[in-house]
This record gives C-alpha cells, sequence and structure tokens, in this order.
C-alpha cells in the first residue's frame, strides 16, 4: 500500500493516477433511482462528506464503479475499496422550500458515506 506523502503529489497530479479498483467481486449496496439518506457523521478526522447533504435524502444517478475509500487512504489505513455513486440532491432538500423547484446538486459519494431511507 502506497501512501500518497507530500513529494508523491506531482507526479499523481501530472500522471492523472486512479484510486479506481477494477473488481468485479465487490457486490454494489446500491443500484440507479435507489433513495439514499447521506450519513450524518462528523468524525475528528478528514472526510469528504459534505455537511450540507448529511441527514438528507438523494437519488442513486450513476455508479461509477469501485474505488479505494479515500477517508481511510488520506490516514495511511487500508484501503477499503467499495462503490463510488453520483446522488441527486433536490435544492429544496437540502435549502428548504424557498429554493428553486428546478434546481439540484450532483455529488460523488461513497457507498460508505449513504445509508437506505
Amino acid at each position: 500500500m502506497t501512501v500518497l506523502t507530500l513529494d508523491l503529489v506531482p507526479i499523481v497530479v501530472r500522471t492523472g493516477a486512479s484510486s479506481r479498483v477494477s473488481t468485479e467481486e465487490i457486490t454494489p449496496r446500491f443500484k440507479v433511482g435507489d433513495r439514499i439518506r447521506a450519513r450524518n457523521m462528523n468524525p475528528a478526522t478528514h472526510t469528504r462528506l459534505p455537511r450540507y447533504v448529511r441527514s438528507r435524502v438523494g437519488i442513486v444517478v450513476m455508479d461509477h464503479g469501485v474505488f479505494t475509500f479515500a477517508d481511510t487512504m488520506a490516514h495511511g489505513s487500508i484501503p477499503s475499496p467499495q462503490h463510488v455513486y453520483n446522488i441527486r440532491f433536490e435544492a429544496s432538500e437540502l435549502w428548504g422550500d424557498g429554493a428553486s423547484a428546478q434546481d439540484c446538486v450532483h455529488i460523488d459519494l461513497w457507498e460508505n458515506y449513504l445509508e437506505d431511507v
């Protein structure tokens, strides 16, 4: 396992390295069209789960495939590969009834960030 250190960042950016894992062995927990809820979590360490979507309900739009879980990799832990999904959140779900009914936000989220509604 390689830990992303400061000296490796320019190489990763220049080469476009990916954390995609080529495996069919990891079954997706969700499918396109599923309603999910972004977990309400407040870890003391790094996370890529934006606060404004925590506890909010969205719809799975796409399954991007399996990638190493960035939160664990950022701390040099085990890779923890899992599916990454594109989730659509309606603007009213995020910002209330005053938000435009025509607007939404799409966010790519790891499976660990999501739970069944």
